[in-house]
């Protein structure tokens, strides 16, 4: 699976997990909206306050903290991620399986010219070790690099010494996996802040996706860096904007309702995540 030709963002408010009480269904909703981003390659899921009246620092750590261990691979979390209590129902995610979450264990089974994520051990005047889920580490020779440190590396070498060297995972044509970010800054703040090409808000009132699916596709195909963006459980993006006394149309290039004559009276985030992603993704293939 290769990745988009644009950088794509995806938004979502600190307030995504408001409608379920318990830690364990807020896990498995997060755990949903990992799964989305894996599935539709999304680059990276940005958390925004939307509730500038509550801090909502806590449900900002939960959302990244849950999605990074996600994003993660299984043989580094360990080290990566100390015991904490947002971390209590991990047990209930599902696992992404990118490419960048391999399920070879052996050194037997790499190859050279192959990418994984690792985790640096120690480091020598020979160079660093680094835990790539394999049986020992493997050596970045000539390379002093800070323990506890995750990096992207590619396998130069094998036999009885493996060798590897640095990577920069914008290198790699295959989907790597997201990066989380958490904005200090309400939605239209954020839209201001970063150079989007394109902005796309969901809302049941934005206008039916059907017609401007066309114009959509031209624009997100010109873009470089692209922005999906979804209300919360209880409030829209429109409710949610207007706290900041602006308009949709005055921060988004488009707002589009993907989910014309809803059945339900609402639809929660992660289920437009779903929707919505999908059709972007078919209208939107070259």
């Amino acid at each position: 699976m290769k990745r988009h030709d644009c950088w794509l963002s995806v938004a979502i408010p600190a307030s995504t997990v408001s409608d379920v009480p318990h830690l364990r269904e807020k896990t498995m909703k997060i755990g949903l909206i990992g799964r989305a981003a894996a599935i539709y390659r999304i680059d990276e899921i940005i958390v925004f306050p939307d509730l500038p009246a509550i801090k909502q620092r806590r449900e900002t750590n939960l959302i990244s903290t849950v999605l990074s261990y996600m994003e993660t691979p299984q043989y580094l979390r360990k080290r990566l991620f100390k015991i904490k209590p947002e971390l209590r129902y991990v047990g209930v995610l599902p696992p992404l399986r990118t490419p960048n979450h391999p399920l070879a264990n052996r050194t037997k089974y790499l190859a050279v010219g192959e990418y994984r994520e690792g985790v640096i051990l120690s480091s020598g005047e020979s160079g660093s070790l680094v835990d790539i889920g394999v049986e020992r580490p493997i050596l970045i020779p000539n390379a002093e690099l800070p323990s506890n440190t995750r990096i992207t590396v590619k396998i130069a070498k094998l036999g009885r010494k493996p060798r590897a060297v640095l990577a920069n995972p914008s290198d790699i044509k295959a989907y790597w996996g997201y990066k989380v970010t958490v904005s200090d800054v309400p939605f239209g703040q954020l839209t201001r802040s970063r150079s989007f090409d394109l902005t796309v808000a969901t809302s049941r009132y934005g206008t039916p996706l059907k017609e401007v699916a066309h114009e959509l596709a031209k624009r997100w195909r010109d873009s470089r860096n692209v922005l999906v963006a979804f209300g919360a459980p209880t409030q829209g993006l429109n409710d949610i904007i207007k706290r900041e006394n602006l308009e949709l149309t005055e921060v988004t290039d488009f707002t589009v309702n993907t989910i014309p004559n809803q059945g339900s009276e609402t639809v929660r985030t992660e289920e437009a995540l779903y929707v919505s992603l999908a059709i972007l993704s078919f209208i939107t293939e070259k």
